[in-house]
């Protein structure tokens, strides 16, 4: 279950550059805000919990690595962001750490 927790808190810690991001681009500002804020609390609380029984240093890297990846993702496809080689080379590089620390 905190396992589910962590790609939870990963998931939230992706929206919350999101909605500052939101806030730049939208003419509410309001919105980006809200949705950056919540992101933050709803992913500590989570890593909190999923920190139980996962050691701190395998949910800090998991957590920070589904952060980077999903934003990235989301800057590509939804913010036209550059979608390099070297730039998706680098992200298969963070998930296999992040895989690599999963399974060891």
């Amino acid at each position: 279950m905190n396992w589910f927790y962590l790609i939870l808190a990963g998931i939230f810690e992706i929206g919350w550059p999101l909605g500052l991001k939101l806030s730049q681009t939208m003419s509410s500002k309001i919105f980006g805000f809200i949705l950056a804020i919540v992101s933050m609390i709803m992913s500590g609380i989570l890593l909190w919990y999923a920190q139980k029984t996962i050691p701190i240093g395998t949910a800090y890297a998991v957590w920070t690595g589904i952060g980077a990846i999903g934003t990235l993702f989301i800057g590509i496809v939804f913010f036209g962001d550059s979608s390099s080689i070297w730039r998706m080379i680098s992200a298969l590089l963070i998930v296999t750490g992040i895989v690599g620390l999963k399974f060891t």
